[in-house]
């Protein structure tokens, strides 16, 4: 039997059609929700359809490939550099055997350190050796770990100090409580030099790596040395997570910590209203000084004594770095904290900035009620952009929505 043309190029196209449709039927599309205002440095977190492909590749609406990891529970998380104002990207889970072209981050020992790398260069690291100690004269109340020192801006400059001279108890970024009380004593786990309280780190639980995400889990203990005996009053996990930031306008070191506090015994921690303790930052010693570094808040304020005891969504502290070239840090606090947005003190005269939600009065940290305070720190090169880092925080404060559709 002869086919007619007609039929045979009816038939061509419909084969067509369907080799089409076979090859697209694992490509799976999703929008994001519009953002009511510019967002930086998103965090999209989604659970895999089942639907999906089992090892998707993403691409956005021009077909660029974006690093995308996926846990073992199949979460997928994805880096959105950027998302302006009334806009729904458009991406496409496909399958993509070609491996990613990233880096991303890689979390691995060092000499006392877990070594914090993205994109092959040194972001931060953690200190887990209580004796690895900047000069010889510490005195041995003063020796600790478990919290984050050195870190670095993207073109590698400090941004930190440690055992300072001045403050010998601070420490790059750090976590402990000030004016306490606890079982009808006043342990102060800030000031060790005082010798009645301190913090230690106790063990290190896991890390992981990926291309977009790499971090830890570790735990501490605040220690009331006061007591007869030792006893601890609080038992602290921190949860630590980098993000490689691909396509940011301005090169950033993101990372954040979610930190969970929780009564060691059945007694409560009492925390007086007090100008500091919390989340604390140690800015280099070159910042020293009234007129070494400057400030920017999300309120505007550049003046770091109308800064001090005010509430913000976030703080950027700034100056000359080693060797030249302005470098800062920007501290930021999630909405979802405790007494959100929390006031910050910021030091007169020395390179120190913490948010303290005691400034707001008295509160307790209660047995079987958990303490959570969650915060992001953006890490850049140059003058802070008061707009950018607004955006930051709006990413940070409330990630856009996956929504899915078919091809």
């Amino acid at each position: 039997m002869r086919t007619s043309p007609r039929l045979a190029v009816w038939v061509a196209r419909a084969l067509t059609l369907a080799t089409v449709s076979s090859l697209s039927a694992a490509d799976l599309t999703f929008s994001l929700s519009p953002a009511a205002k510019d967002r930086a440095g998103q965090v999209i977190a989604f659970k895999l359809p089942s639907s999906a492909p089992a090892s998707p590749a993403l691409r956005d609406a021009e077909g660029h490939r974006l690093p995308l990891q996926v846990g073992s529970d199949r979460t997928a998380r994805f880096l959105l550099a950027w998302q302006a104002a009334g806009a729904s990207p458009k991406f496409t889970l496909t399958i993509d055997s070609s491996p990613s072209a990233t880096e991303g981050v890689k979390v691995a020992p060092a000499a006392g350190d877990l070594a914090i790398t993205i994109g092959g260069k040194a972001a931060f690291s953690y200190r887990m050796d209580k004796e690895k100690l900047p000069r010889a004269d510490i005195k041995p109340e003063y020796k600790r770990a478990g919290y984050l020192y050195p870190i670095f801006s993207p073109a590698g400059r400090l941004v930190t100090d440690d055992y300072p001279v001045q403050h010998v108890h601070h420490h790059g970024i750090w976590s402990p409580w000030t004016k306490t009380k606890f079982q009808g004593r006043e342990p102060d786990f800030w000031n060790m030099g005082q010798k009645t309280g301190t913090v230690e780190f106790v063990a290190l639980d896991r890390t992981w790596s990926g291309p977009v995400a790499g971090g830890f889990v570790a735990r501490h203990r605040m220690v009331d040395l006061s007591a007869p005996a030792p006893t601890t009053a609080l038992n602290e996990t921190w949860e630590v997570t980098a993000y490689d930031v691909p396509g940011a306008t301005q090169p950033v070191r993101m990372f954040e910590l979610v930190l969970t506090q929780t009564c060691a015994t059945s007694d409560p921690l009492l925390l007086p209203e007090y100008h500091y303790g919390g989340l604390g930052f140690r800015g280099l010693n070159q910042w020293l000084g009234e007129k070494n570094s400057q400030f920017l808040t999300s309120n505007g304020e550049t003046n770091r004594v109308k800064a001090h005891a005010s509430r913000v969504q976030w703080i950027n502290q700034y100056g000359d770095g080693e060797g030249g070239g302005v470098v800062g840090v920007t501290l930021m606090d999630h909405p979802g904290n405790f007494r959100s947005p929390q006031p910050v003190r910021v030091h007169p005269k020395e390179p120190f900035i913490c948010f303290a939600p005691s400034q707001l009065g008295d509160w307790s940290i209660e047995p079987g009620k958990p303490y959570v305070g969650r915060y992001r720190f953006i890490i850049q090169d140059g003058p802070p952009d008061r707009a950018l880092l607004d955006a930051y925080w709006a990413g940070f404060a409330q990630p856009a929505v996956v929504i899915f559709g078919r091809n």
